[in-house]
C-alpha cells in the first residue's frame, strides 16, 4: 500500500520534469504528505491534449458518492480488479493520472514495533505513480477533484517490508497511461507491475515520520539505530544531509 509519501521538489521543478504546460500550482514541498492533503497530479487536458499539473486531494471520491468523507478510505486502488470495482472502473477507463512524488514511506513489522522506511528511485529522479482521479459535485455546485494511487505486488527488495507497493511508471509508459496514445485495457494493466528492485533504494528512517506534525528534510535521514533487512540500501547523497 501507500499511505504516506514525500515531495521535496517544488512545483516548478515538477512541472519541468513532467513537461506540463499550465501555470504550475502553489504547492510547497512536503516530507510527510498524508491522505486528504493535496497531491501534485499530472493529467491530460481533454480539449488540448496537453499535460497539466494540478493539486488534487488525495483520497478518491467517486462521482456517485453521497459523502465526500469516503475519500479517506480510498487512498489506494488495488490493480487487481481495478477494471471491475465500481469505485474505480470508470476512472480507470477515462481519468487516469500520474501522482508525482520523490519517494514514499513503508513500514515493516518487527515484533510489536513497526520500523518506517523511505523508498526512492536509485537515479534520484521523481516518481510517476499510477493514479486515477475523479471530480465530485457538491450540493452547492462546486467540484471536488480527488485522486488515488494504484498499488500492486511489491518487488523483491520492498517485499521485505510489505507485500504491496505503489505502481511506479517509467517515462515510456506515461503517454499510454495518460491517454495521449491509444491503449486497450489489457495494455494498461500490463503497465502495472513491480518496479525493478535494482532501480529502487530503501533505507530505515526514524519514527518521527509517524507523526503528521513532523515535516522537514531530516525525516529522510537514516535511522542510526535500525537494523534493516538484508539487501536494503543507504540513502542517496541528496537525502543524507
Amino acid at each position: 500500500m501507500c499511505g504516506r509519501y514525500f515531495q521535496q521538489r517544488g512545483p516548478a521543478s515538477v512541472a519541468r520534469y513532467f513537461e506540463t504546460l499550465n501555470p504550475f500550482p502553489n504547492s510547497p514541498p512536503s516530507w510527510n504528505r498524508a491522505p486528504t492533503q493535496d497531491a501534485l497530479v499530472v493529467r491530460r487536458h481533454p480539449e488540448t491534449g496537453a499535460r497539466h499539473l494540478d493539486p488534487l486531494r488525495w483520497g478518491l471520491v467517486p462521482r456517485w458518492s453521497s459523502d465526500p468523507s469516503v475519500g479517506s478510505k480510498m487512498i489506494n486502488a488495488r490493480s487487481e480488479g481495478i477494471t471491475e470495482k465500481p469505485s474505480f472502473r470508470e476512472a480507470f477507463r477515462k481519468r487516469r493520472c500520474l501522482v508525482t512524488a520523490d519517494g514514499f514511506y513503508e513500514w515493516r513489522t518487527e515484533g510489536k514495533a513497526k520500523q518506517p522506511f523511505a523508498v526512492a528511485l536509485a537515479g534520484g529522479e521523481p516518481m510517476a505513480l499510477a493514479g486515477l482521479w475523479e471530480g465530485w459535485r457538491a450540493p452547492d455546485g462546486s467540484i471536488l477533484r480527488t485522486c488515488t494511487i494504484v498499488t500492486g505486488e511489491a518487488n523483491e527488495k520492498l517485499a521485505a517490508m510489505h507485500h504491496r507497493m505503489p505502481m511506479i511508471l517509467p517515462r515510456e509508459a506515461w503517454p499510454a497511461w495518460l491517454g495521449e496514445t491509444p491503449a486497450e485495457p489489457e495494455d494498461l494493466l500490463a503497465l502495472l507491475k513491480p518496479y525493478p528492485p535494482e532501480l529502487t533504494l530503501a533505507w530505515p528512517v526514524t519514527s518521527r515520520v509517524n507523526k503528521l506534525a513532523e515535516n522537514d528534510p531530516d525525516l529522510l535521514l537514516r535511522d542510526p539505530l535500525a537494523m534493516p533487512p538484508p539487501g536494503l540500501d543507504d540513502p542517496p547523497p541528496e537525502f543524507r544531509e
